[in-house]
């Protein structure tokens, strides 16, 4: 028997090159660095987050094709990161064709909180790095989680972007995850010198407040060379203004979890 009950974040965004797959690479290793137990589930069929993890996608005999369409159990097909430091759940370009042979599948859209089920007594945290578009996968990735991690850009078009994302989550949790919510808005490659950025920045936080991550992830040449080494940038560069910004994400998002835990408590207890 495990100990754990997974945390499961989705990290999504419908706009492609934000930082996504950089984001849910290195938060699992910074986790994991904290000594939690993480698995990175890839639903990306270009498998950045399985390559950026030191898997070879062009060598893994099963993936998470297999979990979404065979419904292989996940605890089959799991691989273990370049460090060893977490499990990764590899995607390649098999997937592609999950979005058709899914189709007409019976529970199509559960077939991923289905298959981590299995899994999530085992992990602190499962994070799913979900494809730039809305299709099936992202829909499997959005019902098996709890919450989603919105990485962003402070760029003019990153508002518009989060507008259709937000109705997605509205979406999906209203037909079939109520529990789903927004974990929290991460801005990536960001640049302080650039006013436009400052004044993005200043909109997301008078909307959303504290849902806003004080982290914030900085341009960073390391952080953009890691994954050619397969290798997340705390491991690559532990020194890097990269590595040190997602290891303070890990900090805020457990500070997070221990804060609501205790309301949680607190509330049961003054019912």
């Amino acid at each position: 028997m495990g100990k754990y009950l997974a945390k499961i974040l989705a990290i999504a965004n419908q706009k492609g090159g934000v930082g996504k797959t950089t984001t849910c690479v290195n938060l699992s290793a910074s986790l994991a660095a904290t000594r939690k137990q993480v698995l990175l589930v890839d639903l990306d069929p270009q498998g950045n987050a399985t390559m950026g993890s030191g898997v070879d996608k062009y060598e893994v005999e099963q993936s998470v094709y297999d979990v979404l369409v065979h419904r292989e159990a996940v605890s089959a097909v799991l691989n273990r990161s370049a460090t060893g430091a977490f499990d990764v759940l590899a995607a390649n370009s098999d997937l592609t064709a999950a979005e058709v042979e899914l189709i007409d599948a019976p529970g199509r859209e559960r077939r991923l909180l289905e298959g981590l089920q299995e899994v999530a007594e085992y992990y602190d945290f499962i994070l799913i790095d979900c494809p730039p578009s809305l299709n099936m996968l992202t829909l499997n990735g959005l019902v098996a989680a709890d919450s989603v991690l919105i990485p962003m850009q402070c760029e003019y078009y990153a508002l518009e972007g989060l507008t259709a994302l937000m109705s997605t989550i509205q979406r999906v949790a209203e037909s079939i995850n109520p529990q789903l919510h927004i974990e929290g808005l991460l801005r990536t490659m960001y640049d302080p010198r650039n006013s436009l950025t400052n004044d993005v920045s200043a909109q997301l936080q008078s909307h959303f407040g504290e849902r806003v991550y004080r982290t914030v992830i900085p341009r960073n040449v390391r952080l953009a060379e890691a994954p050619s080494f397969g290798l997340p940038v705390i491991q690559y560069d532990p020194k890097s203004r990269g590595a040190k910004a997602y290891l303070a994400l890990a900090g805020e998002i457990l500070r997070r979890g221990e804060e609501t835990g205790v309301q949680a408590q607190l509330a049961e207890l003054t019912q």
